[in-house]
């Protein structure tokens, strides 16, 4: 079935003519850093797409330079394949399955390449599905496993976003993990500086603050709170419109996330608070969809498992008018369908608030830091 699958989404990027424009992003930072020439001064493809990540990135993205654009696509075809059945088992692992059996592991990577963050993460040659991996592979290994936390910051040496978990992890008086954590984030730094120092100092002096260089806030590829907000408000800069709620947003999650007492909760509720309130949250950000349907699904809540899988696979953002500046004059009915991830993930805190917070018999499940069985890693 996973060939299958796989075969099909070849066949539907070749009709598509699929550019997978952030792999040529990658390949022109590799080849960037092997000429000398301005890290973050360059465009590429139609889009005019410009480098956004920190120089440790450009680093890593080296060998992509070194082969054939026709070998480089498939490669990140194949490999962001092998990572989804990665990022499968590991959500197995979070609920507490430590080992799904071989044809349940093909079956779920196959449904899971149809949903639309992983869908359009391999169409466009991104890297989300490798750093969901390296984050949600690093927090499930058991306690006091050796080097518990480098993982996760060499994630954020990549792309920041996953800063947030250090905060869940001292939150949970994981003290030691979210230090060593900063020790590593620290180390990418190090070591993107000492190679790249004149692109090391434009991007943390320069080229961080610009965020509009990202993308456009308001278009609704953006899955964000604040996406949610300037569309809403058809305002393109909606100011303290946004950052208030982000606030309040990004402080509820954390204390749900800390609430919840285990980490097959914690883990989904950290990486949907940091998707919302980070500026701009592309579609193909949410993989982190996977792991949350799986915790849904084992943890009795079936239906809105359901609803999930169908939020996440329907596209309905990509059916509302959003050429121009046409996202920022939606009607209210459409509002939904431009923003389903972002409605979704504040549902579900909703829901959560209520079973964690209301006096009844209903409550966070809390019986253990870890769901997954301590294992030889």
């Amino acid at each position: 079935m996973l060939l299958a699958s796989l075969c099909a989404f070849v066949v539907l990027c070749a009709v598509q003519h699929a550019p997978m424009a952030d792999a040529l992003v990658y390949r022109a930072e590799g080849a960037a850093v092997l000429n000398g020439t301005d890290l973050y001064g360059f465009t590429v493809t139609e889009w005019r797409l410009p480098a956004t990540y920190p120089p440790f990135a450009a680093l890593l993205f080296v060998p992509t330079s070194w082969l054939p654009l026709s070998a480089l696509k498939a490669a990140f075809v194949l490999g962001n394949t092998a990572l989804l059945a990665l990022l499968v088992h590991l959500s197995a692992r979070l609920t507490g399955t430590h080992r799904l059996p071989t044809p349940t592991l093909l079956t779920a990577t196959a449904l899971a390449l149809w949903l639309e963050p992983v869908f359009q993460t391999v169409l466009f040659g991104q890297i989300n599905l490798a750093l969901a991996c390296l984050v949600l592979w690093d927090l499930t290994r058991p306690p006091g496993a050796p080097g518990k936390g480098i993982a996760l910051g060499i994630a954020m040496g990549v792309k920041l976003t996953p800063a947030v978990f250090i905060a869940y992890l001292l939150l949970t008086r994981r003290v030691r993990e979210g230090m060593t954590a900063l020790a590593a984030f620290s180390t990418t730094i190090t070591l993107g500086a000492l190679a790249l120092p004149s692109a090391s100092i434009d991007f943390w002096t320069r080229r961080l603050y610009e965020t509009g260089r990202v993308g456009k806030p308001w278009i609704v590829d953006n899955q964000s709170l604040q996406g949610l907000v300037a569309r809403a408000l058809g305002d393109p800069s909606p100011g303290l419109a946004w950052s208030v709620p982000a606030a309040g947003t990004a402080l509820l999650g954390l204390c749900l996330a800390r609430r919840s007492g285990e980490d097959r909760w914690g883990i989904p509720l950290t990486a949907l608070t940091a998707l919302l309130v980070c500026p701009i949250s592309w579609s193909h950000h949410w993989v982190w969809c996977v792991p949350l349907l799986a915790v849904l699904w084992a943890g009795g809540h079936r239906r809105t498992a359901a609803l999930a899988a169908v939020v996440f696979t329907a596209r309905t953002l990509w059916l509302v008018p959003h050429e121009g500046t046409r996202d920022l004059q939606l009607p209210w009915w459409q509002q939904l369908l431009a923003s389903p991830y972002a409605l979704l993930a504040l549902a579900l805190f909703a829901m959560v608030t209520v079973s964690c917070y209301t006096p009844t018999s209903v409550r966070c499940p809390r019986p253990s830091r870890t769901a997954a069985p301590p294992s030889t890693e």
